[in-house]
């Protein structure tokens, strides 16, 4: 009987890929990364983070674990490390700890990351740039809701 290896194992799973069905792994990962603030940590490390006025399109750079919180506006500490651990669990960001008094920890993407970055970033920039029209369909459709409400029309929908 022939062996195969762990890089065929997976060629040949990979062939069953479909977030469509249940139980496809690729779901749990579709979950994890379309987080908010995966998409920030991505945005942060592959950009250099916010810097207000301009467009984040700077060069990935290691950041430093208190950079990125001072970054993310928000973020919980405990979201963050956990934030971080999965990223680097999932072969997305690298963690590199410097002995030095006090020790240096520093976050960095991957190759992967990186790919998975420029995705995230264009999601973030549309986000950023369609958000009045958003907003203004939000207070449309709440009106809508509004008025239906008060003439007794209950859709369901």
């Amino acid at each position: 009987m022939a062996t195969t290896t762990a890089a065929q194992q997976r060629a040949l799973r990979k062939v069953d890929y479909d977030a469509f069905f249940a139980g496809c792994p690729s779901r749990q990962l579709l979950e994890r990364i379309s987080g908010k603030w995966v998409a920030l940590v991505l945005s942060a490390l592959g950009s250099g983070g916010p810097h207000p006025g301009v467009e984040c399109g700077g060069e990935p750079q290691p950041l430093r674990y208190s950079e990125l919180a001072r970054r993310l506006a928000g973020v919980s500490q405990k979201m963050l490390t956990q934030t971080l651990r999965t990223l680097e669990r999932d072969g997305l960001v690298t963690r590199t700890v410097t002995p030095t008094v006090p020790v240096t920890v520093t976050y960095e993407l991957t190759e992967l990351g990186l790919s998975l970055h420029e995705i995230m970033r264009g999601i973030k920039m549309w986000a950023e740039t369609h958000m009045d029209e958003v907003q203004a369909n939000r207070e449309e459709f709440d009106l809508g809701s509004s008025v239906r409400e008060a003439v007794g029309a209950n859709d369901p929908a």
